[in-house]
């Protein structure tokens, strides 16, 4: 019961910086994975592998040193990148069984939206940086 307290409490500092953060990555993300397939490359999955790569090492650098304020450490580095690939392993997962039921794909994006940004914060909160 304390991590839904802990998630909906109003000013609550860490899940206001961890939202806003995910905001900017997201808008690096796009950005990054946009200028990928006009310059660079003409596959999606290349473009968008790169722009998880990069977006994942500066959300790890935000969300170290100013969502949860903890020093960098090649400790909470390690679980970073491990939180990192679980919210993609679920992502790919949920949107892969909206697609595998006929749901539009905004359905698929829907449902990530509603569940791996909360997963990552759960596991970053009580894992990565404890």
């Amino acid at each position: 019961m304390r991590f839904f307290k802990l998630l909906f409490v109003s000013g609550n500092r860490q899940v206001v910086r961890f939202a806003m953060t995910g905001l900017l990555i997201t808008v690096i993300h796009v950005s990054i994975a946009t200028a990928c397939l006009r310059y660079l490359f003409s596959t999606s999955a290349l473009a968008n592998g790169i722009a998880f790569i990069i977006s994942t090492i500066i959300s790890y650098l935000i969300n170290t040193t100013w969502s949860f304020s903890t020093p960098l450490h090649k400790k909470n580095l390690f679980r970073f990148g491990i939180v990192s690939c679980i919210g993609l392993f679920f992502a790919m997962t949920i949107s892969g069984t909206a697609q595998y039921f006929g749901l539009p794909n905004a359905y698929g994006v829907f449902f990530v939206i509603c569940t791996v940004p909360l997963l990552n914060f759960l596991l970053h909160n009580y894992w990565t940086y404890r």
